[in-house]
């Protein structure tokens, strides 16, 4: 079934050809025929529903990965695990989904797509049912499950936006995968407060993995009614001239000579020599850091915090007070909204005036974050109310870069390598992002509590000297997107060579 989104491409009078239909196939050399002029049309009201129904699966996505830091210090007792036993949590889950990330990525240059999102969808919300009835004595059968939720969800992450992409034109993708990308924030606040709702209500934890299964299951059936079975993939040159509304026809003469289809290998040295790619990765990366060990271990932050301020008791009963988990989530929520959207109006107006505009973008807000989050935890320990604010804004700041370091790639790299570079992407994030930092963190305060005395004092400045490191990165961050604003203008015109 042909994608509504690509409607425009009926007026040719040919086919393109199969390396065209191809991702993993470079572009094909064809000698120009003549001009045919296309009427330019918005995107179909269906378009519109299919990017709903994907936004709407990566909300319970980033729900689903947030859950266990909404928790953390019920799991924590329910496991009887320590400060780096339980950063491994988080560790172990995005250790699976980065690994996962490349193959999906092979599989969504080449295969069906909606085939490979259904079975992700359906793969990650049974796993996370079923880690609801694990008992005490099994803390490992979690700690594999959490890795096999990771690989669900790796299914999802790499292969949505490209759908994105070859639905909307570039003013409209911009726009659309903003909206994509707020639901990262959104669906990760929500997890927080799910977890710590559902905890209250019900007085026990496990309830919070028998949620979002059920929300799954319904984004497996709008997928299946309303995602059409074969998304035709569009070419740079086919996005470009749609927008100036003038396709050139290849002539199909005899002797036209194509490049061969180049293997993944092919394709992975290509992308390393995108410098583009390369140094707003290593940017996304210093953020993934920083998010990893901020979604991990903020509400028990500042659970400790109070603690020393005398602000709460310490915990004794079998489910502990989750308003810490309940604010951050609310925190997260309206910080990315926010966020997302000023980073795509900013990044649209600032493009007009100049072209380096998206990785300056992110570059500041990086710098500006990391000062935040420093100053939070320097005041942590004696005002806890501007430790939320200071935490709020460097969240906000962090949130600016989603879709615009989204959209960079997309912008940089030509669509055949789209989802390759996306599983790239995701596997280098989360390699030396938050597949690591959670579990550094939580080695780091229990490397400090086990050389002094053990006391609610020195528990809390164990976690607060560890996440110092945090700030470091988030600066380093800003310094690789101010590398990739060197490179940008020369790698797009390549991409739209392609």
């Amino acid at each position: 079934m042909q994608n509504p989104g690509a409607q425009e491409n009926t007026a040719l009078q040919s086919r393109p050809p199969p390396e065209e239909l191809n991702y993993g196939a470079t572009a094909a050399r064809v000698r120009q025929g003549p001009s045919v002029p296309v009427s330019r049309q918005g995107p179909a009201k269906r378009d519109y529903l299919i990017a709903a129904v994907l936004c709407y699966a990566n909300l319970i996505n980033f729900m689903d990965w947030f859950i266990v830091p909404g928790i953390l210090l019920d799991i924590q007792k329910y496991f009887k695990l320590h400060d780096g036993d339980t950063g491994l949590l988080q560790t172990v889950f995005i250790l699976c989904y980065m690994l996962a990330a490349p193959i999906f990525g092979y599989l969504g240059d080449r295969y069906n797509r909606r085939i490979i999102l259904g079975a992700g969808i359906f793969f990650w919300s049974g796993v996370t049912l079923g880690s609801s009835f694990i008992s005490e004595s099994y803390y490992w059968i979690f700690f594999l499950s959490r890795g096999l939720v990771g690989i669900g969800t790796a299914s999802y992450s790499t292969v949505a936006p490209t759908i994105i992409a070859d639905l909307f034109e570039e003013g409209k993708r911009t726009t659309m995968l903003s909206i994509f990308y707020i639901f990262i924030p959104v669906g990760s606040g929500l997890g927080y407060v799910l977890a710590a709702g559902m905890a209250e209500v019900t007085g026990d934890w496990h309830w919070a993995f028998r949620v979002t299964p059920c929300m799954g299951g319904l984004a497996l059936v709008l997928l299946i009614l309303l995602v059409p079975h074969r998304t035709q993939r569009r070419t740079a040159a086919h996005r470009a001239l749609s927008i100036s509304g003038t396709v050139r026809v290849a002539a199909e003469e005899p002797g036209v000579q194509r490049t061969a289809k180049t293997t993944w290998c092919q394709d992975v040295i290509s992308l390393a020599r995108n410098w583009s790619f390369v140094w707003s990765s290593l940017g996304l990366t210093a953020m993934a850091f920083v998010t990893g060990a901020l979604g991990m271990w903020v509400p028990l932050f500042l659970y400790r915090a109070q603690v020393v301020q005398g602000i709460v008791s310490p915990c004794s009963q079998e489910s502990c007070n989750s308003s810490n988990s309940l604010i951050f989530g609310g925190i997260t929520i309206g910080t990315g909204i926010l966020g997302v959207i000023t980073g795509a109006e900013v990044a649209r107006r600032l493009r007009k005036i100049n072209s380096k505009a998206d990785p300056l973008i992110c570059a500041t807000s990086m710098f500006i974050s990391a000062l935040c989050l420093y100053t939070a935890l320097m005041v942590a320990q004696t005002n806890i109310l501007s430790t939320f604010i200071f935490i709020a804004f460097g969240e906000l700041f962090l949130s600016v870069n989603w879709a615009v370091v989204t959209d960079i790639l997309l912008y940089v790299v030509t669509p055949r390598r789209q989802s390759t570079a996306i599983a790239l992407q995701i596997l280098v994030s989360h390699l030396l992002g938050d597949a690591g930092s959670p579990y550094l963190i939580g080695i780091i305060s229990s490397a400090i509590q086990d050389k002094n005395a053990h006391s609610f004092l020195w528990s809390f400045w164990s976690m607060q000297y560890s996440f110092i490191v945090c700030a470091f990165v988030g600066v380093f961050g800003g310094g690789f997107f101010l590398l990739t604003s060197f490179y940008i203008e020369e790698d797009r015109k390549e991409a739209e060579r392609l």
